[in-house]
């Protein structure tokens, strides 16, 4: 009988997280999930008895991820996939009128924690010479748009890190993703961006966006392509949504 794999999911009490985190184990992996909510990760836990070990971790905090990995029990600590889910976007203001400390943690979330958590399970990979590091990017780091702009930045980093990462682990057995979604509904992800329940409501109005059972489905897909197959990036869209065109703004005589 085979090893049972072990995944790590970050920012898994709520949104793609715990759906990722629910299609790994329904996939027959142990799951560590981790974020800040410890009864929401205790809920999923219970749901998943057996499957799921559950740890409180802010992946603002740097410190916090390294003693978070150094004290997983043995039997958890040889991670196969890593899926660096947890993030976040803070306000849609534009520059002028923007909050420095908006700035401060998106950036100390989605890029400094990320690329901490990353390197210090990627060593455990490459000493086993075996592993799979996805992250949940956004085409908001390809396609800018008012009042994107840091953390649109952050995701545009995470498509140029996980492609450099790959490039580093040329010649060994570890594979590198970028999964790049469009609109997504269902999480909380425009109620904690706009902190306020209608504003976010109103972003998803008349459309059919994507879940985070797609995604779910997508990660599940990928981690379970041969191992000699590794997808780059991958970008999703709903049907209702395309790239923008280029803006001009025109004054009228």
């Amino acid at each position: 009988m085979a090893e049972q794999k072990i995944a790590l999911v970050t920012g898994a009490s709520a949104g793609f997280g715990r759906a990722i985190t629910r299609r790994l184990a329904h996939d027959g992996y142990k799951v560590i999930a981790t974020a800040r909510r410890q009864d929401k990760l205790e809920q999923l836990a219970q749901e998943l008895s057996g499957n799921v070990y559950p740890v409180v971790m802010d992946m603002a905090d740097s410190k916090e991820i390294e003693k978070t990995l150094q004290n997983l029990p043995a039997e958890w600590q040889e991670i196969d996939v890593l899926v660096n889910n947890a993030g976040l976007a803070l306000g849609v203001d534009p520059i002028p009128n923007i909050s420095l400390s908006d700035w401060d943690q998106m950036i100390q979330t989605n890029v400094i924690g990320l690329i901490h958590l990353t390197q210090l399970t990627i060593s455990g990979m490459l000493k086993r010479e075996k592993g799979h590091v996805l992250s949940l990017g956004s085409i908001a780091g390809t396609y800018p748009y008012p009042g994107g702009n840091v953390y649109g930045a952050t995701k545009a980093f995470i498509a140029q890190f996980m492609l450099n990462l790959k490039t580093d682990l040329l010649g060994t057995s570890i594979r590198v993703t970028n999964i790049e979604p469009g609109l997504c509904g269902g999480t909380e992800f425009s109620e904690v961006r706009l902190q306020d329940p209608q504003k976010a409501k109103a972003v998803y109005d008349g459309t059919t966006p994507l879940t985070a059972e797609d995604i779910a489905e997508t990660v599940s897909w990928i981690v379970g392509l041969p191992s000699h197959v590794n997808i780059n990036r991958i970008e999703m869209m709903p049907v209702c949504q395309a790239p923008a065109g280029v803006a001009v703004a025109r004054k009228i005589n």
